[in-house]
């Protein structure tokens, strides 16, 4: 898994590429916590999925965990750009609905 990051205006992009699993999911979560905790003060971070190949349940448990860490910066977490496999999986668990899809 490999995280790249980019601020445009008041928003912190995040670039996700690769497997997000229990594998790499360790990487990806200190990195992102990271970018995060150094972007305090902007309102949005907005996490894109277009690289992601593959995403189980630890990815799910991956995104809420960086929702929650947001929340306590007050900023606001939106999701873009993923597969139709991992669209689907963020569908039926309900998370559009706390991490909108843009």
């Amino acid at each position: 898994m490999r995280t790249q990051a980019t601020r445009k205006g008041d928003s912190l992009y995040i670039y996700l590429t690769g497997e997000l699993d229990e594998h790499s999911v360790a990487a990806a979560r200190a990195e992102a916590d990271r970018l995060i905790d150094g972007s305090a003060g902007l309102s949005r971070a907005v996490f894109n999925l277009a690289g992601v190949k593959f995403m189980d349940s630890t990815g799910i448990g991956f995104l809420i965990g960086r929702y929650k860490r947001l929340r306590r910066y007050g900023m606001g977490m939106y999701l873009e750009n993923p597969n139709s496999a991992a669209d689907k999986i963020l569908q039926l668990s309900g998370l559009y609905s706390l991490m909108p899809k843009i």
